[in-house]
């Protein structure tokens, strides 16, 4: 087999050219190179130590160059806010309804049975959408959060909706917590189960069998939430 001669010097633009998809970040804490995949974006970030030879960073992406493109086309395809676009709301499929009635024009957003209705006026429709999600998402998993906080008698600091990445949600040392937006569009026994998985670390903050047995106890379907969680998670990084 022929043996591949690769160049001594390389520069950021040889990085990048390998790939589309490819973004470089420089970073002072690192110890080694590693691919951190952004959904939303869709693309892959090349995290290199700050003193690291970029060549030794080419030649890193080189090799692993399939794999980034096997996994960018893995990530779903993004679902447009746009008048009759269906969206799953809290385990209901409902449409997306834009208007541009006069009557509703100066109307707020809201939420119905089997549509969301969205007035038209001056402002960007989908950032409006996206904010009273997250309002939507923030009312609900506050309720869910405080509810199963008390059934063992832990209190709760704050509660944040973020637009995370890499986590659906978090639990800070001293009761803090923190959840994705995004949890609206997954199936309610899905985002029953990350909120429980959060309020489980009140009392755990690790991942052992006592942490499980309470996950389980406070979630409404443990088994379904968590493997729709394992297996479709990725597919709400596509709304939006």
């Amino acid at each position: 087999m022929k043996k591949i001669l690769f160049p001594i010097k390389r520069t950021e633009e040889d990085i990048l050219a390998l790939s589309p998809h490819l973004s470089i970040r420089h970073s002072k804490q690192a110890r080694r190179m590693a691919l951190r995949m952004d959904n939303h974006k869709r693309t892959m970030n090349l995290v290199v130590p700050e003193k690291m030879p970029l060549d030794k960073a080419w030649r890193f992406a080189f090799e692993h160059k399939e794999w980034i493109e096997t996994k960018i086309s893995q990530i779903p395809t993004p679902i447009i806010f746009e008048h009759g676009t269906t969206l799953p709301i809290f385990g209901r499929e409902r449409m997306l309804d834009i208007s541009s009635s006069t009557r509703l024009k100066t109307a707020r957003l809201s939420l119905e049975r089997d549509r969301l209705i969205v007035p038209l006026n001056e402002k960007e429709t989908a950032p409006r959408i996206v904010r009273f999600l997250k309002k939507e998402t923030k009312k609900t998993i506050e309720h869910l959060a405080l509810m199963k906080a008390g059934k063992i008698n832990k209190s709760i600091k704050s509660i944040q909706i973020r637009d995370t990445k890499s986590r659906w949600g978090s639990c800070g040392s001293k009761g803090q917590l923190s959840f994705s937006w995004r949890l609206i569009f997954a199936p309610w026994e899905s985002l029953d189960y990350v909120v429980a998985h959060e309020v489980a670390h009140l009392s755990h903050l690790n991942h052992g069998k006592d942490f499980w047995a309470l996950c389980e106890a406070l979630s409404e379907d443990y088994a379904a939430g968590k493997k729709w969680m394992r297996n479709s998670g990725l597919s709400l990084m596509r709304y939006g």
